[in-house]
């Protein structure tokens, strides 16, 4: 009797921690310390694997080290670079969804974008690229003082285009960090995609520096953890009304002549649908693409819609057109409270 062959042993799961199961309230109240979370094991490791990945097939000898924070930064001169929390544990990746309206790198492709770009901030200071004249010559200077926010020229040429925002136009370290992002991206075929802009050039100039150096051992490495989740000693409700306080900050309405060329007053607009009505039926998509459009964290765009539906309601004002021309118009007019609100803010991203 010909015996069946053994089945391999699947790998077991590793054990739920212990506060997976609780509910919101009680959840909030868990220390970012207690979590006990570790990249090993999870969707974010593996992705972390695919990033070490890419580094190889591209001639890098350099592998960052990657710990979890509670946001993605590279800190000044480390060779590793902190990953958001909530990515270690789906159930965490729901509350910040909960809370913020949207999990920063939660799909697999939008990490991987993320993961390049802060490797790219990680891989300059392991050699210190930007004190190269080639690096100064292609992206100017390094020393430049971080905007606190940035007109981008939509139309230009001259950047590439990676995380969103326009992100390149903000600062020469981070048009550098873009251009490596999409530099080490498989299948990214930015020869080809960027053949007839002015960004090749940055491109083709970065790919001859990192053939350069990318073979050899870097000139710096750290082990630096800043803020790392083990030395935080707050809660999860901390933590979010801190976020919460920093992008909803108050300021003076000045837009009730948009409004009005919008919508209409109630007499208008008789028996019509209120305005205030009208942009809560809509307020999960023009979040979303306001959002995307002016690389916002959605919080800040909620809280746009929030002060153009209170105000709203206190003019009683009215739909006054088809829906169709009020959603493009509302989308513009939540653009404008969205970047006014956001003024004098950091913009999302960190190095």
């Amino acid at each position: 009797m010909t015996k069946r062959p053994k089945r391999a042993k699947r790998s077991r799961r590793p054990a739920e921690p212990w506060w997976a199961q609780l509910p919101t309230e009680e959840l909030l109240d868990v220390r970012l310390c207690d979590l006990d979370l570790a990249l090993e094991g999870t969707a974010l490791q593996r992705r972390v694997d695919q990033l070490n990945g890419e580094l190889e097939r591209a001639g890098l000898v350099f592998r960052p080290y990657v710990y979890l924070s509670v946001d993605w930064f590279t800190p000044e001169g480390s060779t590793g670079f902190a990953v958001p929390f909530y990515l270690a544990h789906p159930r965490l990746v729901r509350l910040e969804h909960s809370q913020m309206f949207e999990a920063e790198g939660s799909t697999h492709d939008w990490c991987m974008k993320l993961l390049r770009h802060e490797t790219a901030h990680a891989f300059d200071n392991a050699y210190r690229l930007h004190r190269r004249a080639a690096w100064r010559r292609t992206f100017g200077k390094y020393s430049l003082p971080y905007r606190d926010a940035y007109e981008a020229n939509t139309t230009s040429k001259s950047y590439v285009q990676h995380l969103g925002a326009w992100y390149a136009q903000s600062h020469p370290a981070e048009d550098y960090a873009e251009t490596f992002s999409v530099w080490l991206a498989p299948h990214s075929n930015w020869q080809e995609v960027y053949a007839d802009w002015p960004a090749l050039k940055k491109l083709q100039a970065l790919d001859r520096l990192l053939h350069e150096v990318g073979g050899d051992k870097p000139v710096v490495t750290t082990r630096d953890r800043d803020e790392s989740l083990p030395k935080l000693r707050y809660t999860l409700r901390e933590h979010y009304r801190r976020r919460r306080g920093y992008y909803g900050v108050q300021m003076p309405w000045r837009h009730d002549t948009e409004l009005r060329l919008l919508f209409s007053d109630p007499e208008a607009g008789g028996r019509a649908l209120r305005a205030a009505t009208f942009l809560q039926q809509n307020r999960v998509d023009l979040r979303a693409k306001v959002s995307a459009l002016t690389g916002q964290y959605r919080y800040v765009v909620d809280q746009a819609l929030d002060a153009m539906m209170q105000r709203c309601r206190e003019l009683d004002l009215r739909l006054s057109r088809p829906k169709h021309q009020a959603r493009l118009g509302a989308a513009v007019l939540t653009t404008m409270v969205t970047l006014a609100l956001a003024r004098g803010r950091k913009p999302r991203f960190r190095r």
